[in-house]
């Protein structure tokens, strides 16, 4: 995995980095899958990735993998990744981020 910080023409502070399918799929397991009863209520809510206790897989355009971008509060999605993404100046990586979809953050990232 490769990982840019760059200051956009704001003077926001973005991080980016390139997520691969390989270590999405890792997610394909249930590790909480328990084979012994439990003396106690379930509380753990269903996955909404998992459709009849299986995982979904990944959609077309997300499985050759995407940039991602974090900054100010906010985090987005450029797929397909750009080959020069590493190397480009950084004007170019806020073209980028700017042209990258923004993705909903979850309750754990906004909490920080």
């Amino acid at each position: 995995m490769a990982y840019r910080i760059f200051i956009d023409s704001n003077g926001v502070e973005w991080q980016a980095w390139d997520v691969l399918p390989k270590a999405v799929e890792r997610r394909i397991g249930n590790r909480r899958a328990c084979r012994e009863p439990l003396p106690f209520a379930e509380r753990r809510r269903v996955d909404r990735r998992q459709v009849d206790g299986r995982w979904t897989p990944l959609t077309s355009g997300l499985r050759d993998g995407w940039l991602c971008f974090d900054g100010a509060g906010s985090r987005r999605r450029l797929t397909p990744i750009p080959p020069d993404w590493e190397s480009c100046d950084p004007p170019e990586l806020e073209d980028y981020c700017r042209s990258a979809s923004p993705v909903r953050l979850s309750s754990a990232a906004r909490r920080g």
